[in-house]
């Protein structure tokens, strides 16, 4: 991904209790309790939990550059026809080169797979860059679809073929 670093990043599926997994969503969870205004605590939020990112519930993407976790996004089945796409992160030292978007086009072949027609999520008006990875994405905006209390976008994305 960087110059200084020629290594290729590798995305793969990963159990949500594996260490890399675990480093990512660390990582994922304290720069959001940075960010965010009112600083952020999981218990309050719509995370999903470990059981929800394991097949058939779900799936967890963790993206590594050669052995070190640098990434990371997740499904999270809500029935035959609809997913959501939880805690897409990307470390800050590879950012700007692709990867979120890398990550959600993952995310949405692994729910295009599944059979999903319509892919959900949402997300905080501080993370103005997620936003406008959602908006380019094909994403639209749309009717809050659940109380997450750190939620200011709620998004859809229809994966009919025809859409």
């Amino acid at each position: 991904m960087s110059p200084d670093r020629p290594t290729e990043v590798r995305v793969e599926v990963c159990p949500p209790d594996h260490p890399d997994a675990r480093t990512t969503m660390s990582r994922y969870a304290a720069e959001l309790a940075a960010r965010f205004d009112t600083g952020f605590d999981p218990s309050r939020s719509h995370v999903a939990v470990d059981a929800e990112l394991l097949p058939p519930a779900g799936l967890l993407l963790v993206a590594r550059l050669g052995d070190e976790p640098v990434g990371c996004g997740a499904l999270r089945f809500v029935d035959d026809d609809t997913a959501e796409v939880k805690r897409v992160w990307v470390d800050p030292r590879v950012r700007g080169q692709g990867l979120a978007r890398r990550l959600l086009v993952e995310l949405e072949a692994h729910a295009r797979d599944r059979g999903v027609r319509t892919l959900r999520l949402e997300t905080n008006e501080t993370l103005r860059e997620a936003v406008a990875l959602y908006r380019s994405s094909g994403y639209d905006e749309v009717e809050p679809f659940n109380d997450e209390p750190y939620a200011h976008h709620w998004f859809a994305k229809d994966l009919t073929p025809d859409a």
